[in-house]
């Protein structure tokens, strides 16, 4: 699954399209290197996405099948570091 649809997926972003502004900004990074929109996110891969005053880290525990997860069920596809 592409990182901007995942971000969106599993609730972190609440659009798409916002995820593929973070990545084009280049704010958004797995295992370490910025990432562009289109690239695929794998179980174990871990994202960070840098904001002005922080840093969040997540590590992918499952990909989704649909396109949105309810937000109670976030914690089952990634956890926050």
């Amino acid at each position: 699954m592409r990182v901007d649809k995942f971000l969106n997926a599993v609730n972190i972003t609440k659009r798409r399209t916002i995820s593929e502004d973070m990545c084009r900004s280049g704010v958004v990074s797995i295992n370490g290197m910025v990432a562009k929109a289109s690239k695929d996110v794998k179980v174990g891969d871990k994202i960070s996405i840098k904001f002005i005053t922080k840093t969040d880290e997540y590590e992918v525990l499952a990909i989704p099948i649909t396109k949105n997860i309810p937000k109670n069920l976030q914690s089952e596809f990634i956890k926050k570091i």
